[in-house]
């Protein structure tokens, strides 16, 4: 029954104290009935024993008065003796009787007590009262005779001995009964012990009991979820048999990997159907393949695609259709039926309840009937290129009709870039028809010169003829200018493709960054172990968590950058260079590496090199950087040294720099390069060879990008090697001691971008995520000058204390975090997951110190939320903090353009985070 009853975690705890609080009652009522069974018997010994014994003592003293004062009276006949006879003879009855009363439970003391009074008695009648008579009376022979014989000797004696015999028994009787009370305390006192040792033994199974039920519960969870982090198994979901909480958060952790299963499947089937449409370059083709693969991921036997026309649509491609391998009608008005309907609104429509003869699907057992149908159309910036009717026998879900869209969305691109093409390539074919005849029309005009210049008469004739060629001509240049015009449409296209990737990019920076972000900051905190609550073993384990997020983020950083070059987004911070600062930043950022390799670094500067020279600084230290830790690398032994050094000129094979020109050389002793590899290591993704890339790891994009930097800075970049020995890697720069808008590197840079196809902005955001953690080069706003104090305010954590800080993300993975990061500092964190939600809290909770802010997020997103902040709250003075996993400059710019006061680009490193939070609140305090 227990089983079947839903007990909290709180009701298991509360049920184990009232167990164990039972059992102490239980304990304290045993012991108090033995305590006072105890206390009964001292009680007993105390009042009872030693009154009986001072009676007996005090009857056997008023014998010895009587006896004393009898003999001192007869002797002396002084009747002041008589004085105790008297007092003794009244109070040794009053005695035996209370002595006599107090025997009540022993009859045979009694009966000794009785044995005793009439030796009392027998004595005062032979022996007291006749002595004291005769001597009263003058009788002293009589009394001299009587002390001769002395008759109440013998009834005296008996009666001590009788009195000795009584006392030794009740003596007897007392040390029994003080042996049975030691008794009764040693085995009170190991009843206690034996009621400790089961109350112990019944609260710790108790406490057992209730802990296993919930912590083992726990373990399974954490441990499912630990093999599913460690093995990427999304298909593994969490079991539990209890009814608590703990059951609450295992169902919750599979509905979580449930969907991020589904969207996981959605973003692989996106991916993968983009890739597939990117080989084909007709439309016709391209429909076919597309619906082919919609039948393939969605397992529906029956699909129409119509192309839109100005005034129809036009069926281009189907799956297994009935008729001659077809489906559906030939061609459709616009807003005819479901399809006409569906592309003049463009918007889906799904029916799940589909007439028993609407469609048959057939196959070589037989047929059936479907049961659900959705017509969506394929639209592109606002117009409709497509229809695309589904008949299926099992209605779609929310995830697949979601998938449906994301996938007409991508192939909408593709084809919208096919017709484009087709359309580029009809009017390139028209141009090349009409510059064959003006060809033809020229060598007519040739021949009709040549029959001017042979016969005069007919000057007029040939000049109207010239006059009709020259139109023929201005028509041919229009023609030609409009042919100009669409090649300028194309190439828009082709930089809008451009952005489209450059987007992606962007995106796909923010799905990679955004769970790559709580990864880094809780690895960290993990690493970190303050509260010494993580083995040595666990925290290697977080410190190897942290280490491989970071070369993630190198990755990606290295990607975007390559992907920046590659489309021309790369804009140079031309700035002074102190040269006296190299060696100390290199060997800050090598230093470890080459102690822990056992190997010798030098940075040497030349003295023909001034102290100042102008370039972008951070291009300089990421190419200086990339060759280095290539150098460190490949190098098992030796040294690796840089060298840098100024020429009055460079001439190469490959080059000519016919000005002064500054030379960064990086030598190494490492396994150096064949001459053949020499050809490819400069290429993207590409390395000496594959043995190389198994042993040394790394993705082949350093030198890449360190060579087309070079070429942006208006340098080259070259390489000598000899296998086995070493190699040198060379970057050479113009020398500028001064900076002017058109310097010659300048110009060089234009010639590069132009020979590159480059052009755009640059990502500040992308750049900055690129640097090493701790680097302090150059930034273009003051905001992004803080990390210059973060060292600094992270000595002193007092300013958090109390703090409210509001993190609003949609991603409870880094609330998760960031909370855990924050109240550690003793800051107070509220939530929360949207706009909304966070405008509804800032009226609630006016008195907020900061805002940490994603952007990215459902119905109201970063920017919005803080217009409406700034604008609607006029909450002016409170410091918002925007982070985003989107990694562009223009983020940034709009970031601070809609209200931020400052930037931060994820992953997150925790200590940046916390030092531009006191940064902020020392403001806001001052």
């Amino acid at each position: 029954m227990l089983g079947k009853m839903r007990l909290s975690i709180r009701s298991k705890i509360i049920l184990g104290y009232i167990f164990v609080l039972v059992c102490v009652v239980v304990f304290l009522g045993v012991i108090s009935s033995r305590v006072a069974s105890l206390q009964r018997e001292t009680d007993f010994i105390s009042q009872h024993d030693i009154e009986v014994h001072d009676l007996a003592h005090n009857i056997e003293k008023s014998l010895l008065d009587m006896e004393t004062g009898q003999r001192g009276y007869m002797i002396t006949g002084d009747t002041s003796y008589l004085e105790p006879y008297t007092a003794a003879s009244s109070k040794w009855e009053s005695e035996y009787n209370q002595l006599y009363r107090l025997l009540a439970d022993n009859p045979e003391q009694q009966k000794n007590l009785e044995d005793i009074k009439a030796n009392i008695d027998r004595w005062i009648e032979i022996a007291g009262k006749p002595s004291i008579e005769m001597k009263r009376s003058g009788q002293d022979a009589e009394v001299r005779t009587f002390f001769q014989r002395d008759p109440g000797k013998p009834e005296m004696d008996a009666m001590r001995e009788k009195l000795t015999a009584f006392l030794d028994t009740e003596k007897g009787l007392t040390s029994e009964r003080v042996q049975t009370l030691e008794d009764n305390n040693r085995r009170l006192i190991t009843i206690i012990y034996l009621l400790w040792i089961v109350l112990a033994a019944v609260s710790i199974s108790a406490a057992v009991l209730i802990s296993r039920n919930i912590v083992t519960t726990i373990k399974e969870v954490t441990g499912t979820i630990r093999d599913i982090a460690s093995g990427g198994n999304l298909n593994k979901r969490i079991h539990t048999r209890t009814r608590d909480e703990i059951a609450e958060l295992g169902s919750a952790t599979n509905d979580l990997l449930r969907e991020v299963q589904q969207q996981n499947e959605m973003k692989e089937q996106i991916a993968a159907t983009a890739t597939l449409l990117q080989n084909e370059a007709g439309l016709a083709s391209l429909s076919r393949v597309f619906v082919n693969r919609l039948a393939s991921i969605f397992q529906v036997p029956y699909i129409v695609l119509y192309e839109a026309k100005e005034e129809e649509l036009v069926r281009l491609a189907s799956y297994a259709g009935e008729h001659e391998g077809k489906a559906g009608k030939s061609v459709i008005a616009w807003g005819q039926g479901l399809v006409g309907q569906c592309a003049a609104d463009q918007s889906m429509i799904t029916l799940d309840r589909i007439p028993n003869n609407y469609i048959h699907i057939s196959s070589g057992l037989g047929s059936a009937v479907p049961t659900y149908l959705a017509v969506a159309p394929i639209v592109f910036e606002g117009r409709t290129l497509a229809v695309i009717e589904i008949a299926a026998l099992v209605t779609f879900s929310k995830h697949q009709l979601d998938m449906l869209r994301q996938l007409l969305d991508t192939v909408g691109v593709t084809m919208h870039s096919v017709i484009n093409r087709a359309q580029i390539q009809r009017l390139y074919m028209e141009a090349q028809t009409m510059n064959e005849e003006l060809q033809a029309q020229s060598e007519e005009m040739q021949v009709q010169t040549e029959e001017l210049q042979v016969q005069s008469e007919e000057l007029q004739m040939q000049t109207d003829e010239l006059q009709s060629l020259n139109d023929k001509l201005e028509y041919q240049k229009a023609q030609a200018e409009e042919a100009a015009a669409e090649m300028e449409k194309y190439a828009e296209q082709a930089k809008l493709s451009s952005n489209y990737k450059s987007e992606f990019l962007a995106n796909m920076s923010h799905e990679l960054r955004t769970p790559l972000n709580s990864m880094l900051i809780l690895s960290q905190i993990l690493s970190e172990n303050k509260n010494g609550t993580l083995l040595e073993e666990e925290v290697n384990y977080a410190n190897v968590i942290h280490s491989s997020g970071t070369d993630l983020l190198r990755l990606i950083n290295d990607i975007l950058d390559l992907s920046k070059v590659e489309s021309g987004q790369i804009q140079l911070d031309i700035s002074s260079i102190n040269a006296g600062e190299l060696p100390e930043i290199m060997y800050r950022y090598f230093a470890k590496t080459a102690e822990a390799k056992s190997l010798d670094f030098k940075v040497e500067i030349a003295p023909n090199v001034g102290e100042v020279f102008f370039s972008d600084e951070l291009r300089l230290h990421q190419i200086l950087r990339n060759l280095l830790s290539n150098a460190f690398k490949f190098t098992e032994r030796g040294e690796v040294s840089l060298s840098i050094y100024k020429l009055d000129s460079v001439s190469t094979q490959q080059f000519y720099m016919p000005y002064e020109t500054l030379a960064f050389a990086v030598r190494d002793t490492g396994i150096g390069i064949t001459d053949e590899q020499q050809q490819v290591i400069f290429e993207a993704f590409k390395q000496a060879d594959g043995a190389t890339a198994r042993k040394y790891g790394g993705t082949g994009l350093g030198l890449s990008i360190s060579l087309q930097f070079a070429k942006l800075l208006g340098g080259e970049l070259v390489v000598e090697s000899e296998p086995g020995k070493g190699s040198t890697f060379t970057l050479y720069l113009p020398y500028q001691t001064e900076y002017v808008d058109e310097s010659p590197m300048l110009v060089m840079q234009a010639e590069a971008a132009a020979a590159a196809a480059i052009s755009g902005p640059s990502s500040t955001a992308s750049a900055q995520a690129a640097r090493p953690a701790g680097s302090r080069l150059h930034a273009e706003e003051p905001a992004a000058d803080l990390p210059a104090a973060e060292d600094m305010f992270l000595e002193d954590s007092a300013l958090f204390d109390g703090k409210k800080i509001l993190v609003v993300d949609d991603d409870i993975r880094n609330v998760y975090a960031l909370a855990n990061a924050l109240e550690r500092y003793n800051m107070q964190v509220l939530t929360a997951q949207n706009g909304y939600e966070c405008l509804d809290l800032l009226q609630a909770e006016p008195d907020i110190d900061m805002i940490l802010m994603d952007i990215m997020m459902p119905e109201m997103d970063g920017y919005q939320t803080m217009r409406n902040i700034r604008q609607t709250l006029e909450m002016t003075d409170l410091p918002i903090l925007a982070l985003t996993a989107k990694a562009m400059k223009e983020d940034r710019d709009k970031c601070l353009a809609a209200g931020a006061s400052d930037y931060l680009s994820k992953p997150l490193n925790i200590n940046e985070v916390i030092a531009r939070i006191k940064v902020w609140l020392t403001r806001s305090e001052i």
